[in-house]
């Protein structure tokens, strides 16, 4: 196939995706008390808890999910293979980039708050202060990979 063939393929890829997506949020509808939160491992996200909101995860579509830490929860040092949009709805998130959590160059971030963070760069958050709501999107497949202890 040539360069242009690929370029072509891979735009009607990308439209088809779109259209999927568009067609699976206009079915969405949740209501605060309708998400149901599910919690994080323990020892790579003490005190947080996620849920997926438009997905999946696994496939190379819109993506939308929201992370809720409790007062001093924190999401450790990781990565994702895309970039990540983030809005803070509640509370302060502090984030820095990094593989060790320091509270010298974290950055606080306050409802209402909108930070990228870009593929392959470590980085985490924590509620410092206050319990946090922040919501992510991005484009899959995505996942998280942890830094080792």
């Amino acid at each position: 196939m040539t360069r242009l063939g690929s370029t072509l393929v891979g735009l009607l890829a990308a439209m088809a995706a779109s259209v999927a997506v568009q067609a699976q949020e206009a079915s969405i509808q949740l209501l605060p008390e309708q998400i149901k939160w599910a919690a994080l491992p323990a020892d790579v996200a003490p005190g947080a808890e996620w849920m997926l909101l438009v997905g999946p995860l696994d496939k190379p579509v819109h993506y939308t999910l929201r992370v809720h830490l409790d007062k001093g929860g924190m999401v450790t040092p990781h990565t994702h293979p895309d970039n990540r949009y983030v809005t803070v709805l509640a509370g302060e998130v502090y984030a820095g980039m990094g593989d060790t959590v320091n509270e010298a160059t974290s950055r606080r971030f306050p409802a209402g708050s909108f930070f990228v963070v870009p593929a392959g760069h470590v980085h985490y958050s924590w509620a410092k202060d206050s319990e946090v709501t922040y919501q992510e999107s991005g484009i899959g497949p995505t996942s998280n990979t942890y830094v080792a202890k």
